[in-house]
């Protein structure tokens, strides 16, 4: 617990896997006083009153109805990264609490990552560090082959900030690009990287190499690439998921892998985080797995955090508005 006259922010911990950045602790405790959930669980009456947001990183702490009436005055959640499906909007906002999030911020590194899973999938990367890095390795097979990037048709599905800059990367690769959207984009941003509109999803998975997801998680959204899905795209195709792992169904992919319905995949997200360590996905040799990294760069999240700085006096001298301004400058962990 830091300095009791600025405002109270409730943290999920400054020890453990999902703790607040350890190199940003300083920063933020110049401008909130913060309190770990430890601390507000042993002593709610003492500290329930003072917390006027909660700071949401790598999913911790979770909101749920019994927090949310711990919490007097709470006035904001603010959330990291662009996806916010794990709260509850419609509980949150019969308290009358705002919620923010940041999804400017986490737009360039996850689509970068959505980049280099892809080059990574398509040329065998990992399978190929081993191959080199292995003991029983004599000679190197002259047929170890991968897919070709460099003008080949990739489909995004979810054309938002992320799938736009995704689009941006695969122009300098020659790609042609095909896009899924809710909605199109403008024509000049369309024309800018060279995208194509599918209004059919069907349309984009049966005529692109690469699919790749970056679309939110929505009721609507829940298993958008199943059995069916898969069976319409090409047995050279790669999926790349840098959504959330709920947008495909893992056992369904698991069988296009293991059946050579789909050449490989690439998942920086599951369902759960992380997989039971004996889950079968683990055991193919055809498909790359990250640690939900979309967001996480240490130039990000310095950037955000010196932004926050920035406008620190605004916080907690201003209004409910000044609050959220400030708080939406917080990068955090997950996209997430």
């Amino acid at each position: 617990m830091g300095n009791q006259d600025l405002p109270g922010v409730l943290v999920s911990g400054f020890e453990g896997p999902c703790c607040i950045c350890e190199d940003h602790v300083g920063d933020l405790q110049k401008h909130f006083n913060l309190i770990t959930m430890q601390e507000f669980l042993e002593n709610k009456t003492q500290f329930g009153p003072k917390i006027q947001a909660v700071y949401i990183w790598g999913g911790k702490p979770a909101v749920d109805l019994e927090l949310l009436q711990s919490l007097p005055s709470l006035k904001i959640i603010a959330s990291s990264g662009a996806g916010l499906d794990h709260l509850d909007r419609k509980l949150i906002a019969s308290f009358g609490v705002k919620v923010a999030n940041t999804p400017h911020a986490v737009s360039s590194p996850t689509a970068d990552l959505g980049m280099a899973l892809l080059l990574a999938a398509a040329r065998r990367l990992v399978e190929g560090y081993r191959l080199a890095i292995s003991p029983d390795t004599e000679n190197f097979p002259t047929n170890f082959m991968g897919q070709e990037v460099t003008g080949a048709t990739l489909g995004i599905i979810g054309m938002g900030n992320i799938g736009y800059k995704i689009a941006q990367r695969a122009k300098a690769f020659e790609m042609k690009i095909l896009y899924h959207n809710r909605k199109c984009r403008k024509l000049e941003e369309e024309k800018a990287v060279g995208a194509t509109y599918c209004e059919r999803l069907d349309d984009l998975l049966q005529q692109s190499d690469f699919v790749m997801l970056a679309v939110s998680l929505t009721p609507q959204t829940q298993r958008l690439i199943g059995r069916r899905e898969l069976r319409l795209m090409k047995p050279t195709a790669i999926l790349v998921n840098i959504g959330r792992g709920l947008l495909v169904d893992q056992d369904a992919l698991m069988e296009a892998l293991e059946t050579g319905v789909i050449k490989a995949a690439a998942l920086d997200v599951t369902y759960p985080e992380p997989l039971p360590r004996d889950h079968p996905l683990l055991k193919l040799k055809n498909i790359i797995l990250t640690p939900h990294i979309g967001s996480a760069t240490h130039q990000a999240r310095r950037q955000t955090m010196e932004n926050m700085v920035e406008n620190g006096s605004l916080i907690y001298e201003g209004g409910i508005e000044d609050l959220v301004k400030g708080l939406m400058m917080l990068k955090m962990h997950s996209r997430s």
